[in-house]
């Protein structure tokens, strides 16, 4: 067989090995839907990559080394994750918490700024979930998973 075929095919079974155990670890490390992916989860999903890209191409000891590194990533994942849901502190440093952006038809400027939000961008969302005026809004949250949720004056 051609040297050059029978590498790639090295790199056929190693890319399977590596997508094998990548959808046994999620399965097992990772309960979340795709939806409700955090800036953490994704991170993790971008190492990963990272992780085992090497082990998937050269293979040999770099396949353990990829397993290794992708193993120890979620295993990371999970501490910190566990971490964050047991300390409040720790929920509050990584501001992982609802953030009330609109209040009684008024922008809460302190909280746009904190997290990087103009007035344009909430109103797009407001606009986005049929709400045209800011003064139909009681409230507006961004919550934890990024994802705008917004309560009429007529909604309570």
């Amino acid at each position: 067989m051609n040297v050059q075929i029978q590498s790639m095919l090295i790199v056929a079974g190693n890319t399977v090995c590596i997508y094998l155990f990548l959808v046994v670890a999620m399965r097992i490390l990772g309960r979340r839907q795709l939806e409700q992916l955090t800036a953490l989860d994704l991170l993790i999903v971008i190492l990963l990559g990272s992780a085992v890209e090497t082990a998937m191409v050269h293979g040999s000891t770099l396949l353990r080394a990829g397993f290794v590194s992708a193993t120890t990533l979620f295993i990371a994942n999970r501490l910190v994750t566990l971490i964050i849901t047991r300390s409040k502190r720790v929920q509050r440093l990584c501001g992982s918490g609802p953030i009330l952006l609109v209040h009684n038809g008024a922008f809460v400027e302190e909280h746009l700024k904190r997290i990087g939000l103009t007035e344009e961008d909430v109103l797009q969302a407001l606009r986005a979930r049929e709400h045209d005026s800011l003064t139909d809004v009681r409230f507006a949250v961004l919550e934890p998973d990024g994802e705008i949720n917004v309560v009429g004056i007529r909604g309570v």
